[in-house]
């Protein structure tokens, strides 16, 4: 697979989210880390719009690097990027908790896909984003002091 291949793929997957909700400035660059598929991309939320396009991010809020199928397992929704992260399959630098919308915009899709949740469901996942937060915000602190 070449990278204009998994740009394009990753695009796809990523394009059917309804950001529509979210009214801050979250942009993301995407490493990845391969030699036939390298290269990096960024996915910017800006204005309730997304656009993924294939070029750095100077600006951004967040990095992530990993393979290209970590990112493709991601992008599916078959990986949580809280989970990659713990396992040392995503790397995360960067402000984590702008980094942990990433997550959210992926339910977005599913739920673009789905059909629209019910009033019980978004509370309930509102209250595991609150815990994925929470830990994910901890492990960071944890990996941060053993750098150190």
């Amino acid at each position: 697979m070449t990278y204009a291949d998994l740009f394009y793929e990753i695009k796809g997957k990523f394009m059917g989210a309804d950001v529509s909700d979210i009214h801050e400035h979250l942009a993301f660059q995407f490493n990845i880390a391969d030699e036939e598929a390298g290269g990096a991309f960024y996915v910017e939320v800006k204005d309730g719009e997304l656009f993924v396009e294939p070029y750095e991010y100077y600006d951004r809020d967040a990095m992530f690097t990993c393979a290209p199928d970590v990112l493709i397992k991601i992008a599916d929704g078959k990986m949580d990027p809280v989970a990659a992260f713990t396992e040392k399959k995503l790397q995360v630098e960067g402000n984590i908790d702008k980094a942990l919308r990433l997550k959210e915009i992926i339910e977005m899709k599913k739920g673009a896909s789905s059909g629209e949740k019910s009033a019980a469901k978004k509370a309930a996942d509102k209250v595991v984003k609150t815990v994925v937060k929470t830990v994910a915000k901890k492990v960071v602190e944890k990996e941060n002091k053993k750098s150190k």
